[in-house]
């Protein structure tokens, strides 16, 4: 029961934290600021855990595979974070969790794995919910919504890959201690690079600064728990449950957004849902 409990807080952190980033789109906050305090926060807590616990082990295969991950989780973020500005989070949430089709195929052909007929429904009740869901802006927002779909796309790209690039890591064994580190540290540099403009002025935000600290915090945490569910509880499962992250963002931005869905698209958030978990058992 534990096992379930944890991949309802994963759901839930991962939630939080794609709402926390909406709500600094909504409010013009700088998003690379937010990711890099954000990175280099969990990227702290990680690599204090590995010390105390004697754990601090550094393989190159792992680090890169970590660093890679890192890199594109903190693009994806970013991508997430410039979509909300142009379109409602309910409805671009739930495109990038569309991610999954693109993990079931690739890993399908790297892997010596068979798509079962389950995860080929699901990917088809996917492409169905795709075609229902289009956010359609009046004519004067045409350029926003074209901007829309290409952030919505790249973040779906990345986190795809990200994906990918876990179940080689899990199929080759590495450590998931190493790939937490190379992950964190991978993508701080990577931000602090594309923070550089931005380096006198970094410390007066304040606020980036929170939020990127609580975000950290949630999503060290969410890890955490992601590995406890994987290691105690079965991942056909776990992984539908995580996914469902996706309706913490739209209750949130019904709630706190105000926002408004045509039947259609809950149509399509529904069907996506159900996809999701399908392309995951």
């Amino acid at each position: 029961m534990l096992w379930f409990l944890a991949a309802l807080g994963t759901a839930l952190c991962f939630g939080v934290n794609n709402t926390l980033f909406k709500w600094g789109s909504h409010k013009h906050l700088s998003k690379v600021c937010i990711q890099l305090f954000f990175y280099w926060m969990s990227f702290a807590i990680v690599l204090s855990f590995t010390l105390i616990t004697d754990s601090f082990k550094l393989h190159p295969l792992p680090v890169l595979a970590g660093a890679l991950i890192g890199i594109l989780n903190a693009n994806a973020n970013i991508q997430m974070s410039k979509a909300f500005e142009k379109g409602p989070a309910s409805i671009t949430s739930t495109i990038i969790a569309m991610n999954t089709v693109i993990v079931v195929i690739v890993t399908s052909i790297l892997f010596p794995e068979s798509i079962p007929l389950t995860n080929w429904i699901g990917i088809l009740v996917i492409i169905l919910a795709a075609v229902i869901i289009q956010y359609q802006p009046n004519k004067t927002a045409a350029v926003d919504y074209k901007l829309w779909i290409l952030s919505c796309c790249l973040a779906l790209v990345s986190v795809g890959a990200v994906g990918i690039i876990m179940k080689l890591s899990t199929y080759q064994h590495y450590s998931f201690i190493e790939i937490l580190v190379s992950m964190y540290g991978g993508g701080a540099i990577y931000l602090t690079v594309l923070a550089r403009k931005e380096f006198k002025q970094i410390f007066a935000r304040k606020i980036e600064l929170k939020i990127g600290m609580l975000v950290g915090i949630l999503n060290t945490i969410a890890y955490s728990c992601y590995l406890f569910a994987l290691k105690e509880g079965p991942s056909s499962v776990v992984y539908p449950i995580i996914s469902l992250n996706c309706v913490v963002v739209l209750i949130g931005s019904l709630i706190i957004f105000k926002e408004r869905l045509k039947k259609y698209q809950l149509v399509g958030i529904i069907l996506t849902l159900c996809g999701v978990v399908l392309t995951k058992i």
